[in-house]
């Protein structure tokens, strides 16, 4: 069942649900905006890569530091929240696009949107420009929503991503 705003504040005040830093403001009928921080990752074009569950993709992408972006169309980026989400045992979450900005064409997660329960981390972003113009992306820009949704029994995720901060 998904949260809305009278539940995802009740979470946020027993400390089960923790979003840092946290604005009230961003917190719709039935989800919380997340704005986006100054780092970005591009994929270097290395000629094809074989998919292994070793894959490292910062060995295949460049870190850049930069409180503005300019996405052309057709590129694909990673960007990352400057909200760091920490979710209970029994809560998970989709991470979703923001009308306002699809309409331009901006894709915010191409394809993993599912956030597992138990997570303390900044989530990273699937960038995608599917418009014929270039998008900037801006540091502070609310570029995304999270949707919160109890589950049925509780689990914790201890993948390799479980406690992210960083690009």
């Amino acid at each position: 069942m998904i949260l809305t705003k009278k539940e995802i504040l009740n979470e946020i005040k027993k400390n089960n649900i923790k979003i840092s830093p946290f604005n009230k403001s961003f917190i719709g009928a039935a989800s919380i905006d997340l704005t986006l921080d100054n780092k970005f990752r591009i994929l270097k074009t290395n000629g094809p890569h074989v998919l292994k569950e070793t894959s490292d993709f910062k060995k295949y992408s460049k870190l850049i530091n930069s409180n503005s972006f300019t996405l052309m169309p057709n590129q694909f980026i990673l960007g990352i929240t400057r909200e760091r989400v920490k979710l209970p045992s029994n809560i998970a979450a989709w991470l979703h696009g923001r009308t306002r900005f699809a309409r331009f064409g901006l894709a915010i997660h191409v394809t993993a949107s599912f956030i597992q329960p138990g997570i303390n981390n900044k989530q990273v972003l699937e960038i995608k420009n599917v418009s014929t113009m270039p998008l900037i992306l801006k540091k502070g820009l609310r570029v995304c929503q999270l949707i919160l949704e109890r589950t049925e029994g509780s689990a914790v995720y201890y993948g390799k991503f479980k406690n992210q901060s960083s690009l």
